[in-house]
């Protein structure tokens, strides 16, 4: 299925060598942007599926800490891990994905997912244990935003459908926490909310696939500018099986928990 969908051609997702490249890149700067990874057919078919449903996204309407959690009473207000930010995209969850769509052939796909695991350095990889959280489509359109977080899984594996005119930038900053060992960055965390600490920017195009480590590294998308809606795919990973976003999460970005 994936060759109808992926350009082999630029992007040998069977070839050892190819993956370990792409692994190398990866290891080195903590993301990797492979452009025009999908085809302009897919990515048409994609838009066509999902851009007249926008109003059938779910949008956030509630303010979040960057760690996705709920706020602890025993630390003030104003303490990192209390801050508040602003997320106001829309998305469509997995199970408002058409089973039909080209999205599932790439996500189920096992060359794709064989490909992933070698360039992520891991055995396996998983889907999501819920209904919501394995394949998204996310909305951005005029002003609206995804704040400031820390992923709950070790990797991110997105691609962009359609660009806005402006804004809908990718800012991250890496290695801001250290979530195996416990210490959260908070001197760090506030600095970057504070803008007294330089971000750095992850250009890409729509159909690229975009592989990020963001469990450590934190990163926003900036609010889109124009009439054009920033359109995202996520494909969600794990490293693990049986693995479901907490609670809070679900809640913040679902407004639902199954």
């Amino acid at each position: 299925m994936t060759t109808l969908h992926i350009d082999s051609q630029s992007h040998p997702i069977s070839d050892p060598d190819y993956a370990t490249a792409c692994k190398e890149e990866l290891d080195a700067a903590g993301a990797l942007v492979l452009p025009n990874f999908f085809t302009p057919e897919a990515i048409d078919a994609i838009i066509r599926e999902s851009a007249n449903r926008e109003d059938e996204a779910f949008y956030a309407a509630s303010t979040h800490n960057v760690y996705l959690t709920p706020t602890d009473a025993s630390l003030a207000p104003d303490h990192a891990f209390n801050r508040q930010v602003a997320s106001s995209k829309g998305l469509l969850a997995d199970d408002q994905v058409p089973a039909d769509s080209p999205l599932r052939d790439v996500y189920n796909d096992e060359t794709f997912r064989a490909f992933l695991s070698e360039v992520l350095g891991i055995d396996s990889i998983y889907p999501y244990a819920d209904a919501v959280s394995s394949i998204n489509v996310h909305f951005a359109a005029q002003g609206r935003e995804l704040g400031w977080h820390f992923d709950n899984s070790s990797f991110a594996v997105t691609m962009l459908l359609q660009a806005p005119e402006a804004g809908g930038v990718f800012e991250y900053v890496p290695s801001v926490r250290n979530a195996d060992s416990g210490e959260q960055g908070y001197r760090r965390v506030a600095a970057i909310l504070d803008r007294e600490e330089p971000v750095q920017v992850l250009q890409f195009e729509p159909g690229a696939l975009v592989m990020f480590r963001g469990r450590d590294a934190i990163h926003r998308v900036t609010p889109t500018e124009g009439g054009t809606t920033r359109m995202l795919v996520v494909f969600a990973f794990n490293d693990a099986p049986g693995v479901t976003l907490s609670h809070s999460a679900l809640e913040t970005f679902y407004g639902r928990v199954r």
